[in-house]
């Protein structure tokens, strides 16, 4: 049966209001309606190996496609994010709270008509250098580290050797895709290394990804504390949360609300005194009641010592050492084994240490046993 004359009308009128929006034409987009201050993909410093332009993609939007199907994004899944090896499947993991800090970033930036591909690129892939068992693990990488070269863990250099930060930005300029590095664009890694810390990057969609991360991480740790039963709202500092709101979700939107409005003010991306007063309050509470003292962090002395011992054999036993971490820095055993390390999931690194220290037949005893 033939078809009627008004659907053949009307896909005819699909037909020609549907068209290909190619890189050219999203970067004429970008040109009218992104502000004047935000990072065009036109005017990106490039990529430290030039290479053909994709067809549709500006550079930005393949940055973040090339972070989103890379390994390291993929191990994120398995990494802590706060809570070490939680029971249960709603805690966050180190890939929820990247997507997390992914979507608050992006609504900020299109409110304030920046570059949203830009500032998803950095959000995804702020996170990729982090070690198995979240920042504890990051500490017992550098304190190994810092007694490999002879420098005293507990000094301030000795503290920093290893940062997450750091080595984000070395995954995806040299460890990727076998050696090769992805090859993103300087705005990307600059954002990604300026994402914490004093350091600021230079863009604002860079700066606008750092506040975005202090806000997740804040906001959803105390949502995971109160999940785990070890925090109520009760317990909260009055003064934020007379200010702030009663619930993540209040907390959230009260400050991306305050950053909208004071960047667009300010020409530059900040929250408001009274706001960020009220965020750094909670973050002060959270070190003191949840990250260095509470006990979600019981179990830490046991992750840190399992790193440290993982380090110390593997840099006495390269052999052990996969082929792919051994391409660059070959003067430099210590960097080469922090790249194995700090690569591993929590899981993986559990199975590796006890490949090193149980042996074989009672891997079973000690699992299904009494």
């Amino acid at each position: 049966m033939p078809l009627p004359l008004f659907f053949i009308w009307a896909s005819g009128m699909l037909e020609a209001l549907m068209r290909v929006h190619d890189r050219e034409d999203q970067i004429a987009r970008e040109e009218e309606l992104l502000s004047a201050q935000a990072a065009k993909s036109s005017q990106s410093r490039g990529r430290d190996v030039p290479e053909e332009e994709d067809f549709l993609r500006p550079c930005y939007q393949r940055d973040r496609d090339r972070i989103l199907h890379c390994k390291s994004f993929r191990r994120l899944a398995n990494k802590t994010q706060v809570f070490l090896a939680p029971e249960g499947d709603h805690y966050r993991t180190r890939l929820t709270h990247t997507l997390e800090v992914a979507q608050i970033a992006r609504s900020i930036s299109r409110a304030l008509g920046l570059n949203e591909d830009l500032t998803e690129a950095i959000a995804l892939g702020h996170d990729l250098g982090h070690t198995p068992f979240g920042h504890c693990g990051e500490r017992a990488l550098s304190r190994a580290m810092a007694r490999y070269r002879g420098i005293d863990p507990d000094s301030q250099e000795g503290r920093y050797i290893f940062r997450h930060n750091r080595q984000s930005v070395r995954l995806v300029e040299c460890l990727e895709k076998d050696g090769r590095g992805l090859n993103l664009t300087w705005e990307v890694r600059d954002g990604i290394l300026c994402h914490t810390g004093s350091q600021r990057a230079q863009t604002l969609e860079g700066r606008v990804v750092a506040c975005a991360d202090r806000i997740a991480y804040v906001c959803h740790d105390i949502d995971d504390a109160e999940r785990a039963g070890l925090l109520t709202e009760g317990d909260l500092p009055q003064r934020p949360r007379e200010l702030l709101g009663g619930s993540s979700s209040e907390r959230i939107d009260v400050m991306v609300r305050d950053i909208c409005a004071g960047s667009a003010a300010a020409g530059d991306i900040r929250m408001s005194e009274d706001v960020w007063r009220a965020m750094m309050e909670l973050r002060s509470f959270l070190f003191e009641s949840l990250y260095t003292k509470g006990d979600a962090k019981e179990e830490e002395p046991k992750a840190t010592r399992m790193i440290e011992l993982l380090f110390d054999h593997l840099v006495s036993h390269m052999d052990e050492v996969p082929e792919e971490y051994l391409k660059h820095d070959s003067d430099h055993p210590d960097v080469q084994v922090a790249d194995y390390v700090s690569g591993m999931t929590d899981r993986y690194a559990v199975r590796v240490f006890e490949d090193l220290t149980v042996p074989r037949s009672w891997k079973g005893v000690m699992t299904h046993g009494r």
